[in-house]
């Protein structure tokens, strides 16, 4: 069986984060990349494993939470070390199932992108509030909105949905297919 010649970049080529939280979500990262790279030594302090690739023009790195680690702490320690090793990572996304969401009008293979209002930034952080009476949250605190180009992004891809339609489907055909 002949395998890939995985092309070789450096630690500053790349400007996408990917953060999983769960191993199956990190397979998932993986299969969506249209090429993998070869993997880069990283600092012995980084007790991050990356899997490296590209997906378009955008040169990724993928990582996952370590087994059984969950939450916020956890998931900032990989995100500080990724950031400490790739220094030119520009945007970090968590992706992931949405175990947490709601599950009214939500349904499998839905995408949600968390997004500012006005009244709340992308993401809300459920553990910086406290429950009150009648199902009611009250904030004690915020996070920062995601960053400008990626707003700009999400603006581009709603009004390319609405002229044309998702390019889900043909997407999630494109990964069966892998």
């Amino acid at each position: 069986m002949a395998t890939k010649e995985l092309e070789t970049k450096t630690h500053a080529d790349y400007t996408v984060g990917w953060i999983c939280a769960l191993w199956k979500e990190q397979t998932a990262a993986t299969a969506m990349l249209d090429k993998r790279h070869c993997d880069l030594l990283k600092p012995h302090h980084d007790s991050n494993t990356y899997t490296l690739g590209s997906i378009g023009k955008h040169n990724v790195v993928i990582a996952c939470l370590p087994e059984g680690s969950i939450g916020t702490n956890a998931a900032a320690n990989v995100v500080t070390l990724l950031a400490g090793t790739f220094p030119s990572v520009r945007s970090c996304l968590m992706v992931g199932i949405g175990g947490g969401m709601p599950s009214n009008k939500v349904r499998l293979g839905d995408m949600v992108v968390g997004r500012p209002d006005g009244q709340y930034p992308g993401v809300v952080q459920w553990d910086m509030g406290r429950a009150k009476q009648g199902d009611k949250f009250e904030r004690t605190g915020t996070l920062v909105n995601p960053p400008k180009a990626l707003l700009t992004a999400l603006t581009k891809l709603k009004t390319d949905n609405e002229l044309n339609g998702s390019k889900a489907p043909m997407y999630l055909n494109e990964l069966k297919d892998r």
